[in-house]
């Protein structure tokens, strides 16, 4: 007798990092936001874990207004759907040629009252928290 499990799918709508850049599919406004997660929804997703964008740029953003407007319009549509607020993304450490012990060209660490505002202020029905570094190549 074949048994069915239940199955938690889990629709990374951006991708963390400068995925603009390597897919210009990757949805950037917090409508597009919106209904990528909407659509990956009514496909069968059960979270959708949100990154912000830049809407001019495209780039990381941490914006805590854009992460409101792309909860509310989600929450709008009244689909069910886990929505999943990263709190990853608290900075990017890039050494120094001279002091590499220190932050050069390119560094920004966020405080963790910074980090965690949108979750504080939004309610996510889930969030991640990253306890540690990663280190993201472009393999």
């Amino acid at each position: 007798m074949l048994m069915m499990q239940k199955v938690v799918l889990t629709a990374a709508i951006t991708g963390a990092g400068d995925t603009i850049q390597k897919n210009e599919n990757v949805p950037v406004t917090p409508q597009e936001l919106a209904d990528s997660a909407i659509k990956c929804a009514r496909a069968g997703a059960t979270v959708a874990h949100i990154h912000v964008r830049d809407p001019e740029t495209g780039g990381v953003s941490h914006d805590p207004e854009l992460y409101a407007e792309t909860v509310r319009l989600i929450r709008e549509a009244d689909e069910d759907i886990v929505i999943n607020v990263t709190s990853g993304g608290g900075g990017d450490f890039i050494p120094s040629l001279e002091h590499p012990e220190t932050g050069g060209e390119g560094t920004w660490i966020q405080t963790p009252e910074e980090r965690f505002k949108p979750i504080g202020d939004l309610l996510p029905e889930m969030c991640t928290l990253d306890c540690g570094s990663v280190n993201m190549g472009d393999a």
